[in-house]
């Protein structure tokens, strides 16, 4: 069995999917690479079936016809023959002396017979033109050279949360909680790190900068222009968050500071979609807006409450001009703050 699968969804990624592949072969032969070909029209198929070639015995070459980042991710989970799982996309890469920091713990654990639900690491705001690169790290609030469960972590500050690229998941965990992204829906990431989380009984943070999270492409999905666009997608994720689970049920989700944690995330997404329909200072879209709290009201009056009384809730949710303006500042200055877009 290969210690880490790493799933490469590909989709039109010619022109930079190489110097991803190239970062995660010095895993060798510990590693599985994945590449899913998601239906590309351009050379993607081509370079992928080289690498394949090249490399029988670490690269594997997935050729499907297109449903979208998250179906090419299921590709990569249903094709994974590794004790852990990652997802790196083709326009991102990992830092090798982090990478091979985290194989030889990931090989530890499994020569221990320790059973590890998630792993964490940092990752990079690789923004393109940027002399600062912003690092993404969980030293204020993840325990450091152990593991650890949900309720031992501390207080995850507002920005600070876990994306898809801090983690590394148990291949079974996730077949085992039924992981499943909907197909031609952008976005689905947040799922990815979202919808396992009550599955997660045991956590490591290993504290270095692992993955490098590239921002600048004009196509790219976090592009703010191309998000307003496919605002529809991101509700639709936004959505299905609210409904896996009842995070007012102390049964469904049974740590505190878990819940707190998924009711902050929420929180975010809940924020993201607001902030993006006010954006696009169209009426219909404003009225989407107040529809999506809407729909939380009525699928969890409970959450409702807890969110929509929130700092972030109040302006996010305000539906006047003055109250829209306050939540458009707030954004840009988080913007600056965190690096993101």
């Amino acid at each position: 069995m290969k210690v880490l699968s790493i799933a490469i969804p590909s989709y039109n990624s010619e022109a930079y999917m190489a110097n991803c592949i190239e970062s995660l072969l010095t895993g060798g032969e510990d590693v599985e690479i994945l590449v899913v070909n998601d239906g590309s029209k351009d050379g993607t198929a081509r370079i992928a079936d080289e690498y394949a070639a090249k490399y029988p015995n670490i690269v594997r070459a997935i050729h499907q016809e297109n449903g979208g980042h998250g179906e090419a991710v299921n590709a990569g989970l249903r094709n994974a023959t590794g004790a852990y799982f990652k997802v790196v996309d083709s326009d991102d890469w990992v830092d090798t002396k982090a990478y091979k920091e985290i194989l030889t713990l990931l090989k530890q654990m499994l020569a221990n017979g320790t059973q590890l639900d998630m792993l964490i690491s940092n990752f990079v705001y690789d923004k393109q033109g940027a002399t600062h690169k912003k690092v993404m790290n969980y030293r204020s609030v993840l325990p450091q050279n152990k593991l650890f469960t949900w309720e031992q972590i501390g207080k995850f500050k507002k920005g600070q949360y876990i994306l898809m690229h801090s983690v590394i998941y148990r291949t079974q965990m996730l077949r085992d909680c039924e992981l499943q992204l909907p197909k031609h829906t952008f976005y689905v990431d947040n799922i990815f790190v979202y919808h396992p989380l009550p599955a997660v009984k045991n956590i490591y943070y290993l504290d270095v900068d692992f993955y490098h999270y590239f921002i600048g492409r004009d196509d790219q999905s976090v592009n703010e222009k191309v998000m307003i666009k496919r605002i529809d997608q991101q509700l639709r994720v936004n959505k299905l968050m609210i409904d896996y689970y009842d995070l007012s049920d102390k049964n469904m989700v049974t740590s505190k500071k878990l819940r707190q944690y998924m009711y902050n995330y929420l929180e975010i997404m809940m924020c993201v979609s607001s902030i993006m329909l006010i954006l696009s200072k169209e009426e219909e879209n404003l009225k989407k807006k107040d529809e999506l709290w809407e729909y939380l009201q009525l699928s969890n009056p409970a959450m409702y409450k807890k969110l929509r009384y929130g700092l972030f809730g109040r302006v996010m949710s305000a539906q006047t001009p003055f109250g829209r303006k306050i939540a458009v500042i707030g954004y840009k200055l988080s913007q600056k703050l965190y690096g993101f877009n």
